[in-house]
């Protein structure tokens, strides 16, 4: 069951002649109604100003289609600011060109009903309530200049100033809920109390966004007058993952071996087997074409669990185009639970490294560099790998780089099941040991160890077991092992490692531009950290050692 609402709207021109308020709604059906959610704005032009109308209908209107362009992968809140800070952009821009439109800013109060919660974005004094349970609650505050002669002047805005700061909130949606934006000619003239009463004495959305309105101007309302009311009808099911249950009820195929087909695909041979998954590579009997199926394990059947995690993977990978990674094949006529990938000749640099590879410098920092591009192009969509390593690297036999396997990433769009830090534990950054959540940033680390292991064959802080809670101290130089290692390149390793989460990259891009200028503008060296910072009981056992044997000398020559 999707989510249902009923939404209702009006704005009224009040004595001024001109309409300076705007507001939309936009339902969307099906995988997006999922993915991104309903949204509903309302925005008020600054008053007195030639521009204010076409502010306040210029952003609304941008918001309702630019938000939807946005990645799935993207949280709502990220996508909002994204999208209203270019707007505020264009609207300084149109002001600057033109002295007539100079001041051109309106307010916005947006709401996103997505899943089973909801989130909104608020900046100037046009307001937001949600009316549960017959209480009216006010989620905004308005941004005015807290001074007597500055009343009712805007604080803030969009199109006011290059600095945008919007106001973000979420909550749980209970069914019944009603949301209504209100311009200040609502609210300015109708005490909440009086709104209150209407919206319940109001069965109908169209008809309570109506009553607000024509009431506020009968009262004396100076102002246009605008109303939007959304009102939560049916909750969809509890998560993203739930939804797509469609899918989820597919059964599991059983275990094939080579030359058995399935959907008219035939097996050729079994690529990997593990304790939840199987990926075979298979040839599509009607086109030929080799494929990647990836399924899991008959023996999940009944766990839960494991198939919404595995239908979300899909859902993932669907969302990561580029050249990076393996993409995802249509595959509409399922008869069971997989997905289909391309399918790439090549080995995984484990594989490489398995078979005896000697890497050089000159192939890993390569590698960085492609490893660095793809990581870059999955953080821009807000998801965090969670297990970069050797063995989720192939190197095609075309040349191209690949990261593999998205099944235990994450996106900012979607709610982390609670399962601690997924990953293998030696490229585990040390704070993910004392529960940090995993995120893109501790991608970076995973890529500095995997080129790290690439050089050397070992690890920066030594091997790491499943469930040790290791001790971490200085990384060991790459050069202690293969003293060629350019300076600069071991200062990358080393920077890229650092125990520290501040003295490490940043970004994915700050990471790749560090290698691409190589020598030419090498990074630092990392800054040692003495002992007595580094461990100081280790520091005064050292000094109490060195008292002792010297006294005993001393002693020794005195007794002679």
């Amino acid at each position: 069951m999707p989510l249902s609402v009923a939404v209702g709207h009006s704005s009224l021109t009040g004595p001024r002649e001109r309409n300076e308020d705007f507001c939309g709604v936009v339902t969307p059906i099906g995988p997006e109604l999922d993915n991104k959610g309903l949204v509903a704005a309302l925005g008020d032009g600054l008053g007195g100003h030639k521009g204010g109308r076409e502010a306040a209908e210029y952003t609304v209107r941008g918001l309702l289609c630019d938000y939807y362009a946005t990645p799935d992968t993207w949280g709502v809140h990220r996508a909002i600011d994204k999208v209203v800070t270019a707007l505020n952009r264009w609207l300084l821009s149109q002001s600057a060109r033109d002295p007539e439109l100079a001041g051109m800013a309106t307010t916005l109060s947006a709401v996103v009903l997505r899943g089973r919660r909801y989130y909104t974005a608020h900046i100037g004094d046009s307001r937001i309530y949600l009316l549960r349970n017959g209480e009216l609650q006010r989620l905004t505050s308005d941004h005015l200049w807290d001074h007597p002669e500055l009343k009712n002047v805007l604080s803030r805005a969009v199109g006011l100033d290059a600095h945008l700061l919007l106001d973000y909130a979420e909550g749980e949606l209970e069914e019944g809920d009603r949301f209504v934006l209100l311009s200040d000619g609502v609210w300015g003239v109708l005490p909440e109390a009086t709104m209150a009463q209407l919206l319940l004495d109001q069965p109908e959305p169209q008809a309570a966004a109506a009553a607000l309105t024509s009431l506020a101007l009968a009262q004396g309302g100076q102002d246009n007058a605008s109303a939007v009311v959304v009102e939560l009808l049916k909750l969809p099911p509890a998560s993203l993952r739930d939804s797509l249950e469609t899918t989820v009820r597919l059964p599991l195929p059983p275990r094939l071996k080579p030359g058995q087909e399935l959907d008219g695909l035939e097996v050729e041979e079994v690529l990997h087997d593990s304790r939840v998954t199987q990926l075979y590579r298979v040839r599509d009997k009607k086109s030929g074409q080799r494929l990647v199926l990836k399924t899991l394990r008959p023996e999940c059947a009944g766990d839960n669990e494991e198939i919404s995690a595995f239908v979300m993977e899909e859902w993932r990978a669907k969302r990561v185009v580029s050249p990076f990674f393996p993409q995802i094949v249509p595959s509409d006529e399922r008869s069971c639970l997989y997905f289909l990938m391309t399918w790439h000749e090549g080995a995984s640099l484990q594989q490489m490294l398995d078979a005896d590879h000697h890497f050089t410098v000159a192939e890993v920092v390569q590698h960085g560099v492609r490893l660095l591009k793809g990581i870059g192009a999955l953080h821009r969509l807000e998801i965090a790998h969670r297990d970069i390593k050797p063995a989720n690297i192939h190197l095609g036999q075309d040349g191209r780089l690949r990261i593999l396997d998205l099944g235990v990433a994450v996106s900012s769009g979607e709610n982390a099941a609670n399962e601690g830090n997924p990953g293998t534990p030696s490229f585990m950054a040390p704070e993910l040991f004392d529960g940090v959540p995993a995120g893109v940033a501790h991608d970076l680390y995973a890529a500095g160890v995997t080129l790290y292991h690439l050089l050397t064959r070992k690890y920066p802080y030594g091997e790491i077991e499943p469930f040790q809670h290791p001790k971490f101290g200085e990384p060991v130089p790459p050069t202690r092992w293969r003293p060629e290692v350019p300076s600069w390149v071991e200062n990358i390793l080393l920077k890229a490692v650092a125990k520290d989460p501040a003295q490490r990259f940043e970004t994915a891009e700050e990471f790749l531009l560090a290698l691409e200028r190589g020598a030419a503008r090498p990074v630092a060296a990392p800054t040692r950290v003495p002992l007595a910072e580094r461990n100081p009981l280790m520091l005064w056992k050292v000094i109490a050692a060195i008292s002792i044997a010297g006294n005993l000398v001393l002693l020794m020559l005195l007794l002679r």
